[in-house]
């Protein structure tokens, strides 16, 4: 299922989404100019695991002024973790952050004449709420609130939650990150360039076949709505611009 409102750029309806205003005050991270015109849909960053008013008011209003539409992307109270350091949470504690957070970037685009358009947790917390039944449906609470999709990986808690909850989902495929055997992504503390050769395989498989190596080599079933582009990735533009080829050579197979 696509969220309503998602249109791939040429591609049917597979789309591309990037974290981005990952930025702080002076210090400017991620690849988010160049990947503006590469993807159809944005994930902001709220404030606690990265980002700052500013830089979220100037990415809803870059995002918007390209044609794209923006999600939230709330993350733990951890900025020098970049929220990819776990913590024990009550359902309680985890509702109220994802509100705050998503009030914050409804404000900025009810400013900007904009809408929400999703919530996708960050990091950790989206590994947390993955394996946690009752703090996923504090996600939730607040997607009901707004009435908007939720991304997430298929085949766990954010599925299974969300589509009890009445809400559309919107499953994500990482191909800059490593999976578990139970179909879980592998958080990485760090980012480097991934190797564009294993974007495209990565990319072709879970198109073709619907299935994705995990750590062990094991075949892991997937489903692709959208492919998740991390922009703190050194050649971010370079990984999006695979996956357009690989989307593209989904839709047209003479130009394989």
């Amino acid at each position: 299922m696509t969220a309503p409102g998602l249109a791939a750029r040429g591609t049917a309806e597979i789309t591309l989404n990037s974290d981005m205003g990952e930025s702080i005050g002076i210090h400017s991270f991620g690849n988010d100019e160049a990947l503006l015109t590469l993807v159809d849909t944005i994930n902001v960053a709220c404030g606690m695991h990265a980002g700052d008013p500013g830089s979220m008011k100037l990415i809803v209003q870059r995002a918007l002024a390209a044609g794209v539409t923006v999600g939230a992307h709330p993350g733990l109270p951890d900025i020098v973790g970049f929220g990819r350091r776990a913590m024990a949470l009550s359902a309680d504690e985890v509702r109220d952050l994802v509100r705050y957070q998503v009030g914050a970037l409804v404000a900025f685009l009810d400013a900007a004449g904009g809408v929400l358009h999703h919530i996708k947790p960050h990091g950790a917390l989206f590994a947390m709420v993955s394996r946690d039944e009752e703090l996923m449906d504090a996600v939730c609470d607040v997607a009901v609130q707004y009435q908007v999709p939720v991304f997430g990986l298929a085949g766990t808690f954010h599925e299974s939650v969300a589509r009890r909850r009445g809400l559309p989902f919107v499953s994500e495929f990482y191909v800059d990150l490593d999976y578990t055997d139970d179909g879980n992504i592998v958080v990485n503390r760090h980012s480097a360039s991934t190797d564009l050769e294993l974007v495209a395989l990565r990319a072709d498989r879970a198109l073709q076949s619907g299935t994705a190596a995990s750590v062990t080599g094991s075949s892991l079933p997937v489903r692709v709505d959208s492919f998740c582009i991390h922009s703190d990735l050194p050649n971010a533009a370079a990984v999006a611009e695979t996956v357009r080829a690989a989307l593209h050579r989904l839709v047209s197979p003479e130009t394989r």
